[in-house]
């Protein structure tokens, strides 16, 4: 499998996940809410902040039909709607410049080709093209033709439009192709997750893969990491509450801290393929102390030809191991040995 450049991260099977922080229309047309969510999500320890770059009247046709989930919004058309929640582009080099300040990548998802310029001079470390815009090939080799890495969702799509989605960016450019499994619902049902696609899509096309993940809660995310997720992506917001299409199904800031850190412990757990003796850590007390070794089940005076019926195995582990009971059978005792006694070959 190849490995992609994200500035001064190596994706790919090996590396630590790359953890996206989705802050997507979450600013609700606010520079100081835009500014939180850069901080909270440093603080979080997420490596990158993701915006969206659009305009709602490029984006959408006038006559599209409204969505349903949109709720209380559903009355707003929806190049309305986009329009109206759309990040101000004049933010960009300000969002960048305070990303960069808190040590954590700036990125954001363009929908058009202007949006791909604007981010292209930004330098980031790579292009997110959203599941709905997959389809799109002449917009993918534009964006590859950046040279930077494109990271392509694929909520909806087919292996059979995946492949043609790769080959677009591959002949736009060379900066390589991530892609991330995703369902296109808000939230999306664990049921509809389908994370064994992951391994399945990076033995496919030899690719880093990670996951889009539009579930409630956190437990979900996290679990895509002993599937081989290199890359994950997941909404997030000050405050469900708030007023907004994405807010309902984000995580608050505590909970994207302790997906980032759920992340970091699964990846550490999983450790060596190859079967571990004990660890310094287990050897220091509970390697000596809870396993079993031969003790004597009654006194044994100094000279007794020891039989089995002497001997019995309880823990502590630091006499003679369980499996040498038998050879003790038949030796004699050095020294008077004591009901409970741990036996050591000293004693023998």
């Amino acid at each position: 499998m190849t490995t992609l450049t994200f500035g001064a991260r190596t994706i790919g099977a090996g590396e630590p996940c790359y953890v996206i922080a989705e802050a997507g229309a979450n600013h609700n047309g606010d520079l100081d809410t835009a500014y939180a969510l850069i901080d909270r999500a440093a603080e979080a320890g997420a490596d990158a902040v993701k915006f969206q770059t659009y305009s709602g009247h490029t984006l959408y046709s006038t006559k599209a039909p409204r969505f349903e989930y949109l709720g209380e919004l559903s009355d707003e058309k929806p190049h309305e709607l986009l329009e109206r929640i759309a990040l101000p582009r004049e933010w960009q080099p300000l969002l960048a410049a305070r990303c960069a300040e808190r040590g954590v990548d700036f990125m954001s998802s363009p929908f058009d080709r202007a949006a791909v310029d604007e981010l292209d001079a930004l330098d980031v470390p790579a292009l997110k093209i959203a599941s709905f815009e997959l389809v799109d090939l002449p917009f993918i080799e534009y964006a590859a033709g950046t040279g930077r890495p494109l990271i392509l969702s694929t909520g909806m799509a087919t292996m059979a439009e995946i492949d043609e989605a790769i080959g677009a960016a591959r002949r736009g450019g060379d900066g390589g192709v991530a892609l991330l499994q995703c369902a296109s619902l808000y939230p999306s049902p664990p049921h509809i997750m389908h994370l064994r696609t992951i391994p399945a899509m990076a033995a496919s096309f030899g690719v880093p893969v990670g996951l889009s993940d539009h579930t409630e809660g956190i437990h979900v995310a996290p679990s895509s990491i002993p599937l081989g997720a290199s890359i994950i992506e997941k909404h997030y917001t000050l405050d469900r509450t708030m007023e907004g299409p994405d807010h309902s199904f984000a995580i608050e800031p505590h909970e994207l801290a302790d997906l980032v850190s759920h992340v970091r412990d699964v990846e550490a757990a999983l450790g060596s393929s190859v079967k571990q003796g004990p660890s310094p850590e287990e050897s220091e007390e509970m390697y000596a102390k809870a396993r079993r070794s031969v003790v004597a089940a009654h006194c044994i005076p100094a000279g007794t030809t020891i039989t089995r019926d002497m001997l019995t195995v309880k823990r502590p582990g630091t006499g003679i191991k369980p499996r040498y009971i038998d050879a003790l059978v038949g030796r004699v005792a050095r020294t008077d040995i004591d009901y409970d006694d741990i036996i050591t070959w000293e004693l023998v």
